[in-house]
């Protein structure tokens, strides 16, 4: 059995992945594609993901990508222990909450990155979009709590799906300066989760790409057109409606903005 993850440690959709192997037990190996900044990613990682993104699982001659498809696929190939609780109710419940923090959460965390690592838009605008976004992770902030509810964890008595679906964003916020609050249940959660071993590992990889300047002067690469950021669905929508259509266009003239690539 080899299981190879097409990864890259800042990638919240990758380390949810990485976070439910290691839960299951289940030792991989992990590889960066080479390219993917300036959407000219090739060979063995496209043929695994024709859409070119992080992260896609290889196990022996299985390639899958989706990050919520990996897990589907990990929890049928190691059932044990059980990541999704034992209800149908239950189960759409913490997928619903995947749904929510992959797709709207993301954004915003993205947004930041835009900001803080790639200088999109500096002065009042800039400004202007942090606010905003700040504003907005703190209302998921809020919404997460009454999704926790009284439960020790996302997914219910025990760690899992739910859990592995939310740290990744929430330590992303934490990381733009947006932390939930202290003394909050969401707090009190965090916390729990960046105590186990699984997340412990992912977050220290994280960290450790992002402490030995590994994202390098981007801005300067983005401004020069040679790093190109995937403005997909979520992304776009979150920059448009936050006030950043003109990020936007200056990013389409430079040359600096990709999209999903067709499929041949």
């Amino acid at each position: 059995m080899a299981v190879t993850i097409w990864d890259h440690p800042l990638s919240p959709y990758a380390q949810k992945v990485k976070i439910a192997l290691r839960e299951k037990g289940v030792g991989f190996d992990t590889a960066i594609p080479g390219g993917i900044g300036v959407g000219g990613a090739a060979g063995d990682f496209v043929a695994a993901n024709p859409r070119a993104e992080v992260p896609a699982l290889i196990h022996d001659d299985a390639a899958i990508f989706d990050s919520t498809i990996i897990l589907e696929y990990i929890e049928d190939a190691w059932p044990t222990p059980p990541l999704l609780p034992a209800t149908p109710a239950e189960r759409a419940r913490v997928r619903m909450i995947e749904e929510v923090v992959d797709t709207h959460l993301e954004a915003v965390n993205w947004g930041l990155s835009e900001l803080r690592w790639f200088r999109r838009a500096e002065g009042p605008l800039g400004d202007a979009l942090a606010g905003k976004a700040a504003a907005q992770i703190r209302g998921y902030h809020a919404w997460l709590e009454r999704a926790l509810g009284n439960r020790e964890w996302f997914n219910g008595d025990s760690f899992g799906w739910g859990d592995l679906s939310v740290v990744p964003y929430i330590n992303g916020s934490a990381g733009h300066g947006v932390p939930p609050a202290e003394g909050s249940p969401l707090a009190a959660w965090l916390a729990r989760a960046n105590a186990r071993p699984s997340v412990r590992d992912t977050v220290a990889e994280a960290t450790a790409v992002a402490a030995s300047g590994g994202m390098g002067d981007v801005a300067k690469l983005l401004d020069q057109g040679l790093f190109k950021r995937e403005y997909r669905d979520h992304r776009l929508e979150w920059m448009v409606k936050s006030g950043g259509i003109d990020v936007v266009t200056q990013g389409l003239a430079k040359g600096n903005i990709r999209f999903s690539p067709d499929l041949a």
